[in-house]
């Protein structure tokens, strides 16, 4: 090979090179928006799980022998089905619209059974944590028909002698 063969492939070379790079960069492209969608895809599958559990978790705490769904009736009536929900007058918060008294008491209860969990006034915005509060609350009081759990929710571990939450029971009924 001469000389002047060298100056002509080597921009020939170079050129292959380059092109080879730029079709490797397309390629590497194409494959991560693959690779995006997929996870996009993935992530929608895993929102429709976490749905799908939370509607069982919701309609699995049922009362009475599985005929009544309890406490989707009681958030309803709580907050609307709004996890933001928020009642300033009584610092009521989220789905059930637990108020920072109803925590203190969860955690009371969590230490007296020696549990090392606690729960924040923060975690009232959370619908799993409220829900596992309420089971919480109404396991400790032993609270076992629908009208129980429902007055003394509203009402506190009295709620069954207090005449006031009767409405709260009557609204709660009607939405079941």
């Amino acid at each position: 090979m001469g000389k002047y063969t060298i100056y002509i492939l080597l921009p020939l070379v170079v050129g292959l090179s380059v092109v080879s790079e730029m079709s490797n960069e397309n390629e590497i492209k194409r494959l991560n928006e693959q690779v995006d969608s997929l996870t996009i895809h993935i992530d929608s599958l895993v929102n429709e799980i976490d749905t799908l559990q939370w509607k069982v978790e919701l309609w699995d705490f049922n009362i009475e022998n599985n005929t009544t769904h309890l406490l989707s009736a009681m958030i309803h009536i709580e907050s609307g089905n709004n996890d933001s929900a928020y009642h300033k007058g009584e610092d009521a918060v989220g789905c059930l619209q637990i108020r920072k008294c109803m925590v203190d008491d969860v955690n009371r209860i969590l230490k007296k059974q020696r549990s090392k969990s606690r729960y924040y006034y923060e975690d009232r915005w959370n619908r799993y944590k409220s829900i596992a509060m309420f089971d919480i609350y109404c396991k400790y009081y032993n609270l076992n028909s629908a009208e129980e759990i429902a007055r003394c929710w509203n009402g506190g571990p009295r709620g069954m002698d207090n005449e006031i939450t009767a409405g709260y029971w009557t609204k709660v009924k009607n939405r079941l």
